[in-house]
């Protein structure tokens, strides 16, 4: 029997799933990612689209900062998920629900903290909180 293809789900998928604004949508992108959460399918959802869905939440929707990293770290957290960069994007959210960045900038710092690569940058907003999150 033929395995299963890793989902890649896109933005609008996440978008539908968590705001359920568009039920016939909503179902089928509840059916999917129930089935992610338990393991019984893979998906990886890509850092784009990780910011993509961030920026379409807070910026149109008008979904609070917090509440947006918390539903998406929520779904980044589901046994099916299989990103490499799963526990940088984890932490890139945290990040931007309590720092004034954006999350690519989060993402960034998330990155170099977690590794063997450092952050290049002129901005000394970024360049403190980075060196805050260096220390935990």
């Amino acid at each position: 029997m033929p395995r299963e293809k890793i989902l890649l789900p896109d933005t609008n998928t996440i978008l539908r799933y968590l705001l359920k604004d568009i039920p016939d949508h909503f179902k089928k992108a509840n059916d999917i990612f129930e089935l992610v959460r338990l393991g019984e399918r893979q998906a990886i959802i890509l850092e784009s689209v990780v910011l993509e869905s961030v920026y379409v939440l807070t910026k149109f929707y008008k979904v609070p900062k917090d509440d947006t990293s918390t539903e998406i770290r929520h779904i980044l957290n589901y046994k099916g998920i299989r990103n490499p960069d799963r526990n940088d994007l984890i932490e890139a959210l945290e990040i931007f629900s309590s720092e004034n960045l954006d999350l690519a900038d989060c993402i960034l710092i998330a990155k170099a903290r977690s590794g063997a690569m450092e952050l290049f940058t002129f901005d000394e907003g970024m360049i403190k909180i980075s060196k805050k999150y260096a220390a935990r």
